[in-house]
């Protein structure tokens, strides 16, 4: 319509029963827009909440060491470590020292080297050991394949329930049982 007065540009938003919109306030002179406002704002909240679903969250979950840990709990500590990234979250390894512990910071970083070298199949180490006070972090991140695989894992998962929820029978049910709700399989007992 080009450049039209305000009071002009009113009157044709009324004639025609739409909205008067301001899309670009700080351009000279303002941009406006004819449209549904309610309309536009349900479209626009369509699209943050459609955004937000497609964001990816990154989880990052915590394993704490001591420098003197028992090589039992270590291996437990590893096989969580090992799970976490397996499921695709990133890991924050922390070592706290106590005492006397704090002058000797090389037992927790080789201790740190060690998970590292052991779980290298999984993941790789995004932030290196650093000291920070009385404890020593370093940050793990599933290698792009481990993480992938986790989602594609989770996303079967998620389907299968759907499944479920409809009725239709899963894998290990026959059609006559997907029918009546109960499964072909026997227990072992």
């Amino acid at each position: 319509m080009g450049i039209v007065p305000l009071e002009r540009a009113l009157q044709l938003a009324a004639d025609v029963d739409l909205d008067l919109v301001e899309v670009a306030p700080m351009a000279r002179p303002p941009v406006c827009k004819l449209m549904d406002f309610g309309k536009f704002k349900y479209e626009s909240a369509l699209k943050a909440r459609e955004a937000r679903r497609n964001q990816q969250q990154t989880v990052i979950k915590e394993m704490k060491l001591r420098p003197k840990i028992d090589p039992h709990d270590y291996e437990t500590k590893k096989g969580h470590v090992v799970r976490f990234l397996k499921a695709g979250d990133k890991v924050k390894v922390t070592i706290m020292f106590r005492g006397r512990e704090q002058s000797r910071p090389e037992l927790g970083y080789r201790l740190l080297r060690r998970l590292e070298s052991e779980i290298s199949e999984l993941g790789y180490v995004e932030a290196a050991p650093k000291q920070d006070g009385r404890n020593m972090i370093m940050v793990l991140a599933p290698h792009r394949a481990t993480k992938a695989a986790a989602v594609a894992a989770t996303a079967t998962r998620g389907g299968s329930r759907e499944r479920a929820a409809e009725g239709a029978p899963e894998a290990g049910e026959t059609a006559a049982a997907g029918e009546t709700g109960t499964t072909a399989e026997t227990s072992g007992q």
